[in-house]
């Protein structure tokens, strides 16, 4: 979808549950619109801010919770570090590597067999949307089996 597009969809979603469509709300959407990948609510406040320093880090806060709650973007932790924001029109789940920090985004099919198997055999219903699965890529896991077959342990 064209930028300005997703854009005009967003802020007619806004109008319709009744939000009113403000300068700094234009920003900060179009900031998370421009932003490739999966950018913290810091790093929106910063980039609104190059262009209207008068925007407070808490007005984008704000915004971002409304969003979600519209159903417009979601947030993920991947891993130790704050929360990130992606529009929700693009449902995924997150992998994150605990050696160099490696994100990869996996289809939602990709985890719906493990996600039908702990709610036949669990009966435990399963929202992975909030929270990145952490491991090692394929290069971090060698480099830790290397150091584990030294009697290293990283």
């Amino acid at each position: 979808m064209a930028p300005v597009d997703r854009l005009e969809q967003v802020l007619a979603v806004l109008r319709a549950s009744g939000g009113r469509v403000t300068s700094p709300r234009r920003a900060i959407l179009w900031a998370l619109i421009e932003h490739q990948g999966h950018p913290t609510a810091e790093q929106l406040t910063a980039d609104v801010q190059a262009r209207q320093p008068d925007v407070h880090e808490s007005t984008v806060y704000r915004f971002l919770d409304e969003l979600e709650r519209l159903g417009v973007v979601d947030h993920v932790h991947l891993g130790h570090g704050p929360a990130v924001y992606h529009f929700a029109d693009d449902p995924h789940h997150h992998l994150v590597c605990e050696g160099c920090g490696l994100v990869v985004e996996v289809p939602v099919r990709t985890l719906e067999e493990f996600r039908g198997l702990v709610r036949r055999d669990l009966q435990f219903e399963m929202e992975l949307r909030h929270f990145a699965l952490p491991g090692r890529c394929k290069a971090c896991a060698a480099s830790r089996r290397a150091a584990n077959a030294g009697g290293l342990r990283p």
